[in-house]
């Protein structure tokens, strides 16, 4: 991973972004008084959808017979 430092990021920031966008390579900011700054390139692509992607892991144990907590507990029944 190339580190640069802060002062030469400022005055080279169009040329270091278009370089970090073309290539797959992240950069390291780096300044004497701040933690480093990582710049990397956006992926596009997306591996698979969300959707479904906790299945298999549970598993029903029983079935719900009765709430949680007594009714007179949730303030929502009251009325």
């Amino acid at each position: 991973m190339e580190e640069i430092q802060f002062s030469d990021f400022k005055e080279n920031i169009n040329s270091i972004i278009k370089s970090v966008s073309s290539s797959d390579k992240s950069i390291l900011i780096a300044d004497r008084k701040r933690l480093p700054v990582k710049i990397t390139p956006f992926s596009s692509s997306v591996e698979g959808s969300w959707l479904g992607c906790m299945r298999g892991n549970g598993r029903i144990i029983g079935d719900i017979v009765s709430p949680a907590e007594e009714s007179d507990v949730w303030a929502v029944l009251e009325k």
